[in-house]
């Protein structure tokens, strides 16, 4: 299979030097004339039907994800079956044909999380040769993330023993560093140029900007991808995603009522932040510290205060409201007005985890508790965090909390194959984002290509 780029190129090319050099005009005795050479003929529709946007429905692509918790990224490969919107196709709309996950070098990750926080910079150590200011940081980073992301696509293809000219596209969503939608922008890092350079396989990436031209949070964008690939017309389905940021996408069983799907508050990004500054882990396996702690049910209901969790949807966070300064603050002021409480780090490791549990199913529950045939799906890194999931279904009584493994797609992958989609929908010129979701106005093509 031919990368996009050489099939554009040459075929464009060709048809076009087949018109100059036949003489055409827009005659039809010029056009009976060549459709009776059957050669001809044949070179023509070879050359219209592989236009551009033909044949990009299947075909491997490549998707990747590095989210807000930022503990590393994720590349899959896969294939789509072209009929993956036929409810009476009876292939798998999906196939996941390998994965690879790498943590971030240490130093593009410190780098990233100082970019995250506004003037979060001045707090590094410039070392030979680095930048000293936000604007060098943000180009220096650029780069150094699509050198990363380009060595995970490369064993990725090596371990899977995969051709690059055998995949149409890279659909790469950058790391999010400034996420400001009541500001109409958001800032994806990434260099697509090196990674298609270091490739060899065109990228799809800037996957937020379009919907937000259009009046759209620019977020959530995954619902698109839970609906073709998730929907059943026979019950209620909702994807609660557990990254950095919760956030859920609610599938009606019923095709006339609108898919919602928003951000809920934090997750992992709170829970990683906490044990990494009290322990030497990186994140609480399975829940076990939170487990251990008890809930502090003041400083819960203070946590709870945060005007984000007030706001209607359409809406969506980041580390711009949810951070380890802002859990810091609070504490501080938590304590100062309640002088007679103690607790331990452990209780606030199990309070960020209510924290989560309960924002996410007080959402969940405005459309699953009136329904007696539906179901919780969980992905993200969250979903191996079997404590949290325990609170999860403590609060969810109307509906059984799975993960996604129940529906054929390991929850770690989920979030990356969803780029995939996205950027096969780019190539296709197929709309990627729900207005019902993002509050864009309208639905459009999202992504901006680079060729190899």
């Amino acid at each position: 299979m031919t990368n996009p780029a050489s099939i554009a190129d040459t075929d464009h090319n060709a048809l076009a030097d087949l018109l100059m050099n036949s003489g055409l005009d827009n005659s039809s005795d010029d056009i009976d004339d060549l459709t009776s050479d059957n050669s001809n003929y044949a070179t023509l529709t070879d050359a219209l039907e592989q236009t551009v946007f033909e044949s990009f429905d299947d075909g491997l692509y490549i998707g990747m994800m590095s989210g807000t918790s930022l503990d590393g990224m994720d590349a899959v490969l896969c294939q789509f079956n072209p009929a993956m919107s036929n409810e009476d196709n009876t292939q798998p709309p999906m196939q996941l044909l390998a994965t690879y996950s790498q943590d971030f070098p240490s130093r593009l990750r410190e780098v990233l999380l100082a970019l995250c926080q506004p003037n979060g910079v001045n707090q590094l150590v410039p070392e030979a040769d680095e930048p000293n200011s936000e604007l060098d940081w943000f180009g220096w980073a650029s780069r150094a993330y699509a050198e990363f992301a380009s060595e995970v696509v490369n064993t990725l293809l090596q371990q899977s023993n995969t051709d690059p000219e055998s995949v149409l596209a890279i659909g790469c969503h950058g790391q999010t560093v400034r996420h400001r939608p009541q500001m109409g922008f958001s800032l994806q890092l990434v260099d697509s140029n090196i990674i298609a350079e270091r490739t060899g396989i065109s990228v799809v990436s800037d996957f937020r900007r379009r919907d937000m031209a259009v009046g759209g949070q620019g977020a959530p964008l995954v619902p698109a991808f839970h609906q073709a690939l998730f929907a059943n017309p026979d019950s209620t389905r909702v994807l609660l995603n557990l990254g950095g940021i919760a956030n859920i996408t609610v599938l009606p069983a019923s095709e006339e009522t609108q898919v919602v799907g928003y951000d809920t508050g934090p997750a992992n990004l709170l829970l990683d932040a906490w044990i990494s500054l009290h322990t030497d882990n990186a994140y609480d396996a399975g829940g076990a510290w939170a487990q251990s702690g008890t809930l502090i049910e003041p400083l819960l209901q203070r946590l709870l205060a945060h005007p984000f969790f007030a706001q209607s949807h359409p809406k969506s966070t980041g580390r711009e409201d949810f951070n380890l300064t802002w859990l810091q603050d609070e504490l501080q002021a938590f304590e100062q007005a309640n002088a007679n409480i103690s607790y331990s780090a452990a209780d606030v490791q199990a309070t960020l985890t209510e924290l989560t549990a309960i924002s996410a199913s007080t959402q969940i529950n405005m459309f699953v508790s009136t329904s007696k045939n539906s179901s919780v799906y969980v992905c993200g890194g969250g979903a191996l965090n079997d404590y949290l999931i325990t609170r999860l279904q403590a609060h969810l009584l109307h509906c059984t909390v799975k993960t996604t493994e129940h529906l054929g797609l390991a929850p770690t992958w989920v979030e990356a194959v969803a780029f995939a989609w996205l950027a096969r929908q780019t190539l296709m010129g197929e709309t990627g984002n729900l207005p019902a979701v993002t509050g864009a106005n309208k639905g459009v093509v999202l992504g901006q290509v680079c060729f190899a």
